[in-house]
């Protein structure tokens, strides 16, 4: 039986935005960055990008993603990015993965973009998802990622 998710805007969050930014950070910061995940998190607006989510069981945060300008990766020319996706191990292999995805890309679709990109190092995941590989870019550290891009015209409003 498949748990009752929601998914929901990290300031929607009945537990306060504070709790619902350790837990981002908790999945995506490191050490000595947790102002720069907080500050990028209450400065969303929610008209346009920056954008971050957590999935939900009643009060308790079992996921989250994001839609930012910039994934730390070489492609600038591409834009909005989907990040952070993450789902806590007891919740994974219950389609939590692909309502995270469905609903980031129902929000870049709803603030006007045609298209979503993402990095990353998993092969074959994204691909159940309709996601496309389109080439490799390079993080920072000179490191490379996997390119993917979703069409969002493709997609229907829920």
């Amino acid at each position: 039986m498949k748990n009752d998710y929601t998914i929901i805007r990290i300031y929607d969050y009945s537990e306060g935005i504070d709790k619902a930014i350790a837990y981002y950070h908790s999945k995506w910061g490191r050490e000595g960055n947790f102002n720069f995940i907080e500050d990028a998190i209450k400065n969303c607006n929610y008209k346009d990008i920056p954008q971050f989510f957590v999935a939900v069981i009643g009060i308790e945060i079992v996921g989250c993603c994001g839609l930012i300008a910039n994934d730390y990766i070489s492609r600038h020319d591409l834009y909005p990015w989907l990040c952070g996706v993450f789902v806590e191990e007891a919740h994974r292999k219950q389609g939590l993965a692909g309502k995270l995805l469905a609903y980031a890309e129902q929000e870049a679709k709803r603030v006007g973009y045609k298209a979503l990109y993402l990095s990353t190092d998993h092969i074959s995941f994204y691909e159940r998802y309709n996601w496309e590989y389109i080439g490799i870019a390079y993080q920072p550290d000179g490191d490379e990622a996997r390119i993917y891009k979703k069409k969002l015209d493709d997609i229907e409003r829920q």
